[in-house]
């Protein structure tokens, strides 16, 4: 059975144990010519669908904004061979609702990473209709292109509460994005498991790992409690930045993609939409 619950422990034994383990689970890349070298070219994709209620989307931003700017983050990042990373932060909901927030730029010391951390408060908050999580991967692929940066990696990290409900099938979107060497890591909000919404799915962490994350080094953190929600944001830049993750059998910290036949319908969010709201 594959562990459901986070492990924090010790932030320094963690970083010491990153810092001690083969990059092997994420290769580098073959870079272009030109372009400023950095260790990871990653962007932050952030739901801001209705499902999203205020408090939520809050707390995904605080969360994002501290991570950033935390000790734990900052001591991954002089880890790396470069000492920076290239990120830029993305909001979207349907299919046509993408929007970059603060556009890329690179973090490489304590100013950087709060300069960053301040654009994303700064900017107001907004609530779309529906749910594309192809589309987000879609659009999201897309800015990694022509951003005048080099990268080892490129990782999208996108976050959520809900199943793709509008635009392509996610399995075939998250497909797209891998075969242009992109990895795709998940933080879905399993805040409301147990609800009886006719939109809510209670195995989002299920759907999360067999139908959207993908690529070397891929895994999910999922989110059950609001009182996690900024350690899990912490975690996830942590081991991204990185670039490893922790063996099996690390205490629980991670669930890596699957490996199998989806346990949960990659449609299931079309479904529910045209059972509910279409007929």
């Amino acid at each position: 059975m594959r562990p459901r619950r986070l492990w924090y422990g010790s932030w320094t034994a963690c970083l010491v144990a990153l810092a001690g383990l083969t990059l092997g689970a994420a290769p580098a890349r073959a870079g272009g010519a030109g372009g400023t070298p950095v260790d990871l070219e990653l962007v932050l994709a952030v739901d801001i669908s209705y499902s999203m209620d205020v408090e939520e989307q809050a707390l995904q931003r605080d969360g994002y904004a501290s991570a950033v700017t935390s000790p734990e983050f900052l001591e991954a990042l002089r880890l790396g061979p470069q000492g920076r990373i290239a990120v830029a932060y993305v909001e979207w909901a349907g299919e046509h609702e993408q929007e970059v927030v603060v556009a890329w730029r690179t973090i490489d010391d304590r100013a950087s990473a709060k300069a960053f951390a301040d654009a994303i408060k700064a900017a107001p908050l907004r609530r779309v209709y529906r749910t594309s999580i192809s589309g987000a991967l879609l659009y999201a692929a897309d800015q990694f292109e022509a951003n005048g940066f080099k990268g080892l990696r490129r990782v999208i990290d996108i976050s959520g509460d809900g199943v793709n409900n509008q635009g392509p099938p996610v399995q075939l979107a998250r497909d797209s994005v891998l075969r242009r060497g992109i990895t795709v890591n998940g933080l879905p909000l399993v805040l409301k498991r147990g609800t009886a919404s006719a939109i809510d799915v209670p195995e989002l962490d299920l759907y999360y790992e067999d139908c959207v994350i993908g690529g070397a080094g891929a895994f999910v953190i999922p989110v059950e409690h609001i009182s996690e929600f900024a350690r899990a944001i912490k975690t996830k830049l942590v081991l991204e930045v990185a670039g490893v993750v922790p063996p099996p059998g690390a205490g629980g910290l991670v669930v890596p993609a699957a490996a199998q036949q989806p346990r949960v319908s990659c449609t299931i969010g079309e479904k529910m939409w045209q059972d509910h709201w279409a007929n």
